[in-house]
């Protein structure tokens, strides 16, 4: 058996990724797969309300919804994305991710090497 990179998910299996993470009241919930010097993958779980506040990643990120819908902030400029919806964060630029309901995310950051 060699040693896996992705974590925190089943191996040879169908699976749902919405259905991985739960909801919490109040909370953003997240559940690492992959965290590594070149790529870092999670999903979250936002409730309503929630929200991530700006920043800036040294990396590429993608945003993925899941389900729900989200507001998208980069840069300045909004994007309201729903379930299915993607868009790509570049680094180095502040942006912010705000539940515009509950809504569910896969997020993707790649890092420089």
């Amino acid at each position: 058996m060699s040693a896996h990179i992705l974590k925190n998910i089943e191996f040879e299996k169908e699976l749902e990724l919405a259905v991985l993470v739960e909801y919490q009241p109040g909370q953003v919930v997240s559940r690492t797969l992959a965290q590594n010097g070149a790529v870092s993958v999670t999903l979250f779980a936002f409730d309503e309300n929630e929200e991530i506040s700006s920043h800036a990643s040294e990396g590429d990120a993608m945003l993925t919804v899941l389900e729900g819908k989200t507001r998208v902030t980069i840069g300045g400029q909004v994007f309201s994305l729903t379930g299915g919806k993607t868009v790509v964060m570049p680094a180095g630029v502040p942006h912010a991710v705000a539940a515009d309901g509950r809504f569910k995310m896969l997020l993707t950051v790649v890092f420089p090497q």
